[in-house]
């Protein structure tokens, strides 16, 4: 391969940017992949103040946290891939209420769920695109997994 290096991207998520038509090549006017993996980075700069928590949307489905079985590979995997980015304390996923569907992440430090956010911040998971953003600590502790803020 002799093409521009993309340091984030793999080919599930080139493939699923491209047949969402986020990303289209340079012989139709595009910039290419090396752009559409570069883009999530600048658009995960937090517009709100760094928390230790971390919320992570669009990564699941009410099926996929409606079986036990599921639920429990879905929590092992977020917290091994998850832990990657620095010290992971808690991993909550809502089976129910204004949560479901969510994932949040409590790092030890905001300059980790900052690592955190930089990483998963546009991949393609299951063909959509995740958001990842800071979340309200006050709301996390008292379990309120609401948008609002």
């Amino acid at each position: 391969y002799v093409g521009p290096q993309t340091p984030h991207g793999n080919w599930e998520d080139i493939l699923a940017k491209y047949m969402s038509g986020e990303l289209t090549l340079p012989s139709q006017g595009g910039a290419g992949a090396a752009a559409a993996v570069a883009a999530p980075a600048a658009a995960a700069a937090p517009a709100v103040t760094p928390t230790r928590i971390v919320e992570l949307k669009n990564m699941l489905t009410e099926a996929d946290v409606s079986s036990d079985q599921d639920y429990e590979e879905i929590m092992e995997d977020t917290k091994e891939e998850c832990g990657s980015f620095g010290a992971l304390k808690n991993v909550i996923i809502p089976r129910s209420g204004p949560g479901l569907t969510k994932i949040f992440l409590e790092y030890m430090t905001p300059a980790d769920a900052g690592k955190a956010i930089e990483q998963l911040a546009g991949r393609t998971f299951d063909g959509r695109k995740v958001t990842a953003v800071y979340f309200n600590e006050d709301k996390f502790n008292s379990q309120d997994y609401s948008d609002d803020n």
